[in-house]
């Protein structure tokens, strides 16, 4: 474990998990990084990035834009348009002074609620109350078209390329029916990187995977609402912890050595996430792959390394692990944030070599877990019940076994246990959509190792 701390910035450490031990000729390297960041505040509650002179001495620190579904069928019911009007003054009561924010109704178009001149206001007690009186316009009527609304964040993003810190909460209750799959696959990708996003559904009528879609390349999260009733504390939740970000845009960046390549990269706590195909070349031998923004908090990342085969007694540097910022953020130069080291030592001790990190072990499950869940939920949506109550039953057997209850409790909603040590369940008669599509929707949640 390494870690570099610098006056005004979050401290950083890294802790790698493995069995660095290796068969003779075997070539495969796995670890568990673990990176914590502590220190909020320690840039005096404005996130890296600002300067005194770029903030204006105001304390802009970040940007947030909050997109509406007022598309016609959140009128029915009318609850949820009403529930998505409280929802929005909440996440608005819940920005701090300073931060840049705006307010957008998303139909087949984009348009602007608050500040609603092409620019994002910054908060204080006059503009959250300017805001709040605006939200009447919220009225439901058109379509749906959420590549749309993700365009209009990022014009609105860009008029405050000061901030570094930009967030995006999207609601919507149906499905992306005035877009085609590939204008929103092309609207995604031109965002990516530029801002992160929170995805909620209300209801029941739109689809998972759209969402994920979004959420996955927009490092965010995804969740279900089922009732109107929760999006206020919804949104205020989701506000509170974009609140919470003090240091935007690190990397992850992986080095190894020569004929050694990085077979793949997944963030696995607190929800998994394979970065793999995100990695961005950073010099000779060097990948970033990237994490997003970062509070007080806490994620596990599974590295996975190819290094050449070697004979026993060998040893080796497999990978060093770096968290870095950007020059853009960190202030023209890149600035490391802290290291990890991941070691390759071959053994002709049996023992040594066939032991499995405990870490390494507990991700492995929960990636599999994940995907019993998502193949059960999908077997069942096409009528093959036999298939999903199989999945279904290794899921319960996973959870149960690596002490993933709030999944296993999940599960309960769609099965009934018999015997949760063999998976052995019975698909529950009548589960309810909204059910369904939790399940689904938390699927990729874990829960750490227990040390």
């Amino acid at each position: 474990m390494a870690t570099l701390a610098k006056p005004n910035l979050p401290r950083f450490d890294v802790e790698i998990f493995q069995n660095e031990y290796l068969a003779d000729g075997a070539r495969e390297v796995n670890a568990i990084v673990t990176v914590t960041a502590t220190g909020g505040g320690t840039s005096g509650g404005r996130p890296l990035g600002i300067s005194d002179a770029s903030a204006g001495g105001d304390g802009q620190s970040a940007a947030v834009v909050i997109l509406v579904d007022c598309s016609g069928s959140m009128d029915y019911p009318s609850s949820k348009m009403r529930g998505a009007r409280e929802a929005t003054a909440a996440a608005v009561d819940t920005v701090r002074d300073g931060v840049a924010f705006a307010v957008v109704a998303g139909t087949h178009e984009a348009r602007e609620v608050f500040p609603g001149d092409g620019t994002l206001a910054i908060a204080s007690p006059e503009t959250r109350a300017r805001a709040r009186e605006s939200l009447r316009r919220l009225t439901a009527a058109g379509g749906t078209a959420m590549g749309t609304w993700l365009t209009k964040a990022d014009q609105l993003f860009l008029t405050r390329r000061d901030i570094p810190i930009r967030h995006a909460i999207l609601l919507t209750d149906g499905n992306n029916e005035h877009e085609t799959a590939a204008e929103l696959e092309r609207a995604i990708g031109r965002v990516t990187g530029h801002f992160t996003a929170d995805c909620r559904g209300v209801g029941t009528d739109w689809k998972v995977e759209e969402l994920r879609k979004i959420g996955s390349a927009l490092l965010g999260t995804v969740d279900i609402v089922p009732e109107p009733s929760g999006l206020a504390e919804d949104f205020r939740s989701m506000m509170a912890g974009a609140m919470g970000k003090q240091v935007a845009d690190v990397a992850l960046r992986i080095w190894t050595p020569a004929n050694a390549v990085v077979k793949f990269v997944k963030q696995v706590a607190p929800a998994l996430e394979d970065l793999t195909g995100r990695r961005a070349e950073a010099g000779p031998r060097a990948g970033d792959y990237p994490t997003g923004s970062w509070g007080d908090e806490s994620r596990d990342y599974h590295v996975c390394v190819e290094v050449p085969a070697a004979a026993v007694g060998n040893e080796m540097l497999a990978a060093r692990l770096s968290l870095v910022l950007p020059p853009s953020v960190a202030g023209g130069t890149p600035e490391v944030l802290s290291q990890g080291l991941v070691k390759a030592v071959w053994t002709d001790d049996l023992a040594s070599s066939t032991r499995i990190s405990p870490q390494v072990a507990h991700y492995t499950g929960q990636a599999e877990l994940a995907a019993a869940v998502q193949e059960g939920m999908e077997a069942h949506r096409a009528g093959n019940v036999g298939l999903a109550t199989a999945r279904l039953g290794t899921a319960v057997r996973i959870a149960h076994a690596t002490g993933n209850d709030g999944t296993y409790k999940l599960l309960q909603k769609v099965v009934d246990v018999v015997d949760p040590k063999e998976g052995t369940v019975r698909f529950r008669k009548n589960v309810s959509e909204a059910d369904s599509m939790i399940v689904e929707t938390r699927s990729t949640k874990t829960v750490r190792v227990k040390k």
